[in-house]
């Protein structure tokens, strides 16, 4: 019996010092983040610009050159990047001009009439007729940019 007792004890005093220890940690925690007026009391501390400001303006963002975005071109096809293109890797992901030979819209283009096409243009590409596409010749293949407006600007 006195075991017994002892080990109610026991468990007791495990339970209790737990429980201490459970409450020392939640009061060490983490606050909570500021309340949204704090923050926008904040931002109102910012200056902002004046037109009477000096110096040079923010560069602008560099555009890509035309080289750069043929070889991220080249390497969407290039799948174990070898340098050249078999007639597999230029296969596999011509899934949108699946959809854009499909002419009349029924959805009723086959696979083969879609893989003739496909393997067309890329015989045609393919100027050395070795199997493969070289960057120059992928360069052939490269879709038509359309001239775009750099805005949409009502007249001023």
């Amino acid at each position: 019996m006195g075991r017994f007792v002892a080990g109610v004890i026991a468990c007791l005093l495990l339970v209790t010092g737990g429980l201490l220890w459970w409450q020392t940690r939640a009061d060490s925690a983490r606050p909570f983040p500021r309340p949204l007026s704090a923050i926008s009391a904040a931002d109102e501390l910012l200056p902002e610009g004046t037109e009477n400001a000096f110096g040079a303006p923010p560069p602008l963002l560099p555009e890509a050159r035309p080289q750069d975005r043929e070889a991220r071109r080249f390497g969407r096809y290039d799948r174990n990047r070898d340098g050249t293109i078999t007639r597999t890797e230029m296969l596999s992901s011509r899934t949108k001009d699946f959809k854009k030979l499909d002419a009349d819209g029924n959805n009723l283009l086959s696979f083969e009439e879609w893989a003739v096409a496909t393997a067309d243009r890329f015989d045609g590409a393919d100027v050395n007729r070795d199997g493969k596409l070289t960057p120059a010749e992928f360069a052939i293949t490269a879709p038509k940019r359309s001239a775009k407006p750099h805005c949409k600007c009502s007249g001023s």
